[in-house]
């Protein structure tokens, strides 16, 4: 029997976790060995005999009773923020308990689950497997093997778990264990034994549990967890719980802390289990408890960003799906969903990622591949890519986009919008501004101050500017229009026939306008504005003269005694984004203006500088 012995001081030292290798033929090797039989040891496979802190679970506050809990989504927003992993399942052994001391297999936990326990016989006999606290009777039961100095220490063990986690150290209760013989390493220690019922299937779960050590002079207690899979065993960490090497503190001279994984399970079956295996072989020390096992829901959260918020047509925005871990920052290897990228939208060059194993695949219709790892430590990682789109409006990535979601919960929304330059086409046949009263504009069409493509089109067959003279047949249209590849060009025509004005001071067989405005999209959003606009004259006599087809842009002709006019009159709008271009513009000394086949075309920036002038 083991006498408490001289104690060495306990020092916190913390190790860097690795990443988590699964041992799929250990695992099998101890979901098939009777519990009965020493299965092999966990050593042997090269995990190291040391212990990991639990770097996300609260060490203080009194945990739960039993339960299985449906697991809750973990809230979006908060990209490179941990935040703690979801309680699936808590076992605190206070279920039932009072003074009297009871077994690990003849406990039965709080419902719904009602969960009982097994384990190896080892570890339970020989002083071991009893569930007690500081306020248990003082008397040992017949035949537990621990007599009275190795029962009060049981005892000691349970209340300072019990004071570590902010309980009564009194009513506590714990599962102890105080070696008296060679238990043999690998063996069990604790297992469910019935099914843990899980909500959700493609979740990453881990483990959580309160351990204290004592005479750790001696051997440690060397505890491992594995999930239980049906008949599979997998393990959730690199290294076993050493609680005498790692304590989070001391009460009483007791080693005490609250122990994560350092690894996880991407689990897919409907219901799980858990084996605590203890990897000592010795019962030379070997003295401790533990208390609060619960199995965690560590499911990373994701969250898409697109930046920045506004951007050109043709120019990229940023992709951002950000995958942070919850913050016992247990490995998470695995994951993996396919973003579909709404209509409109396309993959453009250049993407990275800074995720383990990372990888990010363009699929038909705008669907993208992405998996990777989280490494043991890591807080979060980031899978980037670029977006862009020819056609302007705003576009969302949310939840209800990504699919074949596995070991991730879902993320919220991000936006973007994609800007383009306005379509401003106006045409019309004639105007008349006069100081007393004016005509027209006859025949006008627009297609202006508009983001979408389109047309507009008037026309009539004649029409009278009393004393000023009379037109033919009249006509004009308007048109926005987007290529393929992007580029964007307003357009405006406008023609009139069998011209009269002035008493035939002024004729004309047909009179046409044309203007445009253009610009290409480029890598990175729209280019400069291109102009263009001409007239054209058939048949143009003025005070008998015949004039060109094409007079040269602004050519001025003076009618004395009448005015002036302006031949293929050409006005730059809004600093070079737009023009217009006017085949007849006559001046009385009467103050009249006389415009003819008006056509103009622009792309200005926004609602602010539309229609251009």
């Amino acid at each position: 029997m083991h006498q408490p012995g001289r104690r060495i001081p306990h020092r916190i030292r913390r190790r860097t976790p690795r990443r988590l290798t699964t041992a799929v033929a250990l695992a099998a090797a101890l979901a098939a060995a009777p519990l009965a039989a020493a299965g092999p040891a966990i050593a042997a496979t090269g995990v190291p005999a040391t212990g990991v802190p639990a770097t996300g679970v609260p060490a203080t506050g009194a945990p739960a009773a039993a339960t299985s809990a449906t697991t809750p989504a973990n809230a979006p927003g908060h990209p490179g923020n941990p935040a703690p992993p979801v309680p699936v399942f808590t076992e605190d052994f206070e279920h039932g308990q009072g003074a009297a001391p009871s077994t690990l297999t003849g406990y039965t936990g709080a419902p719904p689950v009602a969960e009982t326990y097994t384990a190896d016989p080892a570890w339970l006999s020989g002083c071991n497997g009893y569930l007690v606290s500081g306020g248990t009777t003082a008397t040992d039961p017949p035949g537990s093997g621990c007599g009275p100095t190795a029962w009060a220490e049981v005892k000691k063990l349970a209340g300072a778990l019990g004071t570590w986690a902010g309980s009564d150290p009194a009513t506590n209760h714990a599962v102890t264990a105080y070696t008296q013989g060679d238990p043999g390493a690998g063996k069990v220690q604790l297992q469910t034994v019935g099914p843990i019922p899980l909500t959700d299937t493609g979740r990453f779960l881990t483990f959580s549990v309160d351990v204290a050590a004592e005479n750790c002079f001696a051997a440690h207690p060397l505890l491992s967890f594995f999930l239980l899979d049906g008949d599979r065993a997998l393990p959730t960490s690199t290294a076993p719980i050493d609680a005498c090497a790692h304590p989070q503190s001391t009460v009483g001279g007791i080693g005490v802390g609250t122990y994560s994984s350092n690894g996880s399970v991407l689990f897919d079956g409907s219901s799980a289990g858990i084996r605590l295996v203890n990897d000592q072989a010795s019962g030379d020390g070997n003295d401790g408890a533990f208390d609060n096992v619960r199995l965690l829901d560590a499911t990373p959260q994701l969250d898409v960003g697109l930046s920045p918020s506004s951007v050109p047509v043709g120019a990229p925005a940023t992709l951002t799906f950000t995958v942070t871990n919850t913050d016992e920052l247990a490995a998470k290897d695995g994951w993996s969903f396919t973003a579909q990228l709404p209509a409109g939208l396309s993959l453009a060059d250049g993407s990275t990622t800074d995720c383990g194993g990372g990888t990010l695949t363009a699929g038909p219709g705008g669907a993208l591949a992405v998996s990777g790892d989280l490494a043991a430590g890591q807080a979060s990682c980031v899978v980037t890519a670029h977006v862009t789109s020819l056609t302007p409006g705003s576009y969302q990535v949310c939840g209800a986009n990504i699919t074949d979601r596995v070991g991730l919960d879902a993320p919220g929304c991000a936006a973007v919008t994609f800007t383009a330059p306005l379509f401003d086409a106006r045409a019309n046949a004639a105007d008349v501004v006069s100081p007393l009263a004016g005509v027209g504009p006859l025949v006008p069409s627009s297609h202006s101050c508009v983001i979408a493509p389109g047309t507009d089109s008037h026309s009539l067959l004649t029409a009278s500017l009393g004393v000023l003279g009379s037109l033919g047949a009249l006509s004009s249209d308007a048109s926005g229009t987007v290529a393929a590849d992007g580029t964007r060009t307003a357009a405006a025509h406008a023609s009139i026939a069998n011209v009269s004005l002035l008493g035939g001071l002024i004729t004309a067989d047909a009179l046409t306008t044309q203007a445009s405005a253009a610009v290409a999209v480029t890598a990175n959003g729209p280019g400069g504005v291109t102009l263009a606009g001409d007239a054209t004259f058939t048949g143009l006599r003025i005070a008998g003269v015949t004039l060109p087809v094409h007079p040269a842009p602004n050519t001025t002709i003076a009618l004395p005694l009448v005015g002036s006019v302006v031949l293929n009159e050409h006005v730059t709008l809004s600093g070079g984004r737009g023009i217009t271009v006017n085949a007849l513009h006559v001046t009385l000394l009467t103050g009249v203006h006389l415009t003819l086949s008006t056509s103009t075309a622009a792309l200005p920036t926004g609602p602010a500088t539309c229609p251009a002038v």
